[in-house]
């Protein structure tokens, strides 16, 4: 799918990524896959920001 970017800002980050999440994706890997990101990058990302992964709800909280 070629390189896609995501924003930086911590803050719309998060809110990108749970919007991908809820209206594309049915788990973060397979979001990793497509935006060719390194989940342990992006978790370690938005976890300094205070945000982790929650896999049941399939968002960043």
């Amino acid at each position: 799918m070629g390189e896609r970017k995501i924003p930086k800002d911590p803050v719309i980050r998060v809110s990108f990524i749970n919007t991908q999440l809820r209206d594309y994706y049915a788990g973060l890997e397979e979001l990793c896959r497509d935006f060719e990101l390194s989940r342990e990058e992006l978790e370690e990302s938005l976890r300094v920001a205070g945000y982790t992964y929650d896999e049941k709800e399939n968002q960043f909280r």
